[in-house]
């Protein structure tokens, strides 16, 4: 059986094609055409994996943009297919936290790897990849670049967790000269508030494993760890963990 798991997120589009392994792995920026992201996505990780379309037996769409395309035999939600690729990466995986482009959640599993509760933010960009993006840009830094500003740099404090109102409150204090890198290790802080917020709502069990873009980051991934009191399992490409799960979803199909 070869299954395609396809995530179709606000920032990114995810593919994997999988057969009992991976075989091929693709990520493009979603843009402003979902459908298009999908297609591409996918051509590029048959492409990768050399294998032909017609000899997909499932596709499995997930992510915001899993209505977009008629071509998924099943949709599945990010939730579900974020626990499920966590937990084939680490079967001792009991919580998962993935903080995508909008939106962060904390998710339990079960020891076979299915959700049994999850908490998610979803109706503020607060903690989410965007909430980052935004304040990265006002320091005139890429993400990586916020990390290492923030390296070895005392958090200034961040008394606001809207978006607006944070990129106001940064401004200020560039106005009173307080350094880049206090503020990136304050905005790094905030993130790693927000998730600890998230997370003191649901018990932090077993492995603790990071997914989504965001994940990518060393600084973002010290912070969330301090705060929470936690090692946490970061996969090789945490950003494929939702299509992968949509892979192996379709495969058990």
């Amino acid at each position: 059986m070869i299954a395609a798991g396809i995530d179709i997120g606000s920032t990114a589009t995810k593919a994997v094609i999988f057969d009992g392994e991976v075989r091929g792995t693709a990520v493009v920026p979603t843009g402003w055409e979902p459908r298009e992201a999908g297609l591409s996505a996918l051509r590029q990780a048959l492409a990768a994996g050399r294998v032909s379309e017609g000899r997909l037996e499932r596709v499995i769409g997930t992510g915001y943009g899993r209505i977009s395309l008629p071509i998924f035999d099943r949709k599945v939600t990010e939730i579900t297919c974020h626990a499920r690729g966590a937990h084939h990466l680490n079967g001792a995986t009991r919580t998962v936290i993935d903080i995508g482009g909008q939106d962060s959640k904390v998710i339990a599993l079960d020891a076979a790897g299915g959700v049994s509760d999850f908490i998610m933010n979803d109706k503020c960009a607060a903690g989410t990849g965007r909430f980052l993006q935004v304040m990265a840009g006002i320091l005139d830094v890429t993400l990586d670049g916020l990390g290492e500003l923030a390296a070895s740099a005392a958090p200034a404090p961040l008394s606001s967790m809207c978006t607006v109102f944070a990129e106001s409150e940064i401004i200020g204090l560039l106005a009173q000269g307080v350094p880049k890198g206090a503020i990136a290790a304050g905005i790094l802080d905030s993130i790693a508030r927000r998730v600890q917020g998230l997370a003191g709502r649901l018990p932090l069990t077993g492995v603790v494993t990071f997914t989504g873009g965001t994940a990518r980051n060393r600084a973002i991934c010290q912070a969330i760890a301090q705060r929470l009191g936690v090692s946490l399992h970061v996969p090789h490409e945490p950003q494929l963990v939702g299509a992968l799960g949509a892979a192996l979803i379709g495969r058990d199909s």
